[in-house]
């Protein structure tokens, strides 16, 4: 059984997320967000009237995989 642990603080638009993997962060608002996850990719989503978004990954294409 793993296990998982996550924390978020809010500074006004700015998140810091904290997770066993490391720390990450994120910054934006309702409409347009951009996060920063531990292993250096980027996600940039754009949320469009009537429930639509669009989202993008950025920077590293592969991911980890952690075995413990």
């Amino acid at each position: 059984m793993g296990w998982h642990y996550r924390k978020s603080i809010k500074i006004g638009p700015f998140r810091l997320n904290l997770s066993r993997h490391g720390v990450g962060h994120s910054f934006g608002n309702r409409r347009f967000h951009v996060t920063s996850t531990p292993d250096g990719r980027r996600h940039v989503t754009v949320r469009l009237p009537g429930g639509f978004h669009l989202s993008k990954t950025v920077g590293k294409s592969h991911r980890r995989y952690y075995h413990y």
